[in-house]
């Protein structure tokens, strides 16, 4: 697979995402430990049908998580949601392989990310959610200047549990003063 640097960081990169892509989605995304955080459904995905979504996606800013050493794909992020009025809009992330998890290659892809949607898209509020007990999320999002900025309580149910869905978001201006002090 040939990925393009659209977005360059040190360890990763964000490539646009590409329909070729679509086997290894399906299999991520029918790991129930992969989606568990994702809120996405138990329901099976076919490749068809991921083919048919990555295909939608064609002209989003969704964009494929590349290892930068090895040129294997890792995840996805994006943005979603834009309001260009009110210049804001929402984020997603997903370190599909399991490998990848805890080594910081999504703290660097949400940057890259965070950098277009502030710098090039003009955007103002970036807003997420994260269940409560997704603390190596949680962290990694604080870590890149998120702030929990509301709760919908016992909104999610897994393995019998309710969980609350955190809503966090970063300003425009807090971003520059991450970027700054890095």
């Amino acid at each position: 697979m040939r990925y393009f640097k659209k977005l360059l960081g040190k360890k990763c990169y964000l490539s646009p995402m590409t329909v070729d892509d679509a086997e290894q989605f399906t299999e991520w995304l029918n790991d129930l430990e992969v989606i568990s955080n994702l809120g996405a459904s138990a329901e099976p995905i076919t490749v068809a049908g991921e083919r048919k979504k990555l295909e939608e996606l064609g002209d989003k800013h969704v964009y494929a998580i590349v290892d930068l050493e090895t040129d294997k794909l890792i995840g996805s992020t994006g943005l979603n949601n834009i309001h260009e009025t009110h210049r804001c809009c929402s984020l997603g992330i997903m370190i599909g392989d399991k490998s990848y998890h805890g080594k910081a290659y999504g703290r660097e892809a949400i940057g890259l990310l965070l950098g277009l949607a502030f710098n090039f898209l003009n955007m103002h509020n970036v807003l997420l959610w994260v269940y409560e007990d997704n603390a190596r999320g949680i962290a990694c999002y604080k870590s890149v200047g998120f702030k929990e900025c509301g709760r919908r309580r016992q909104a999610n149910r897994l393995n019998g549990n309710w969980r609350d869905i955190i809503f966090m978001d970063i300003l425009e201006e807090e971003f520059a003063a991450q970027q700054a002090g890095a």
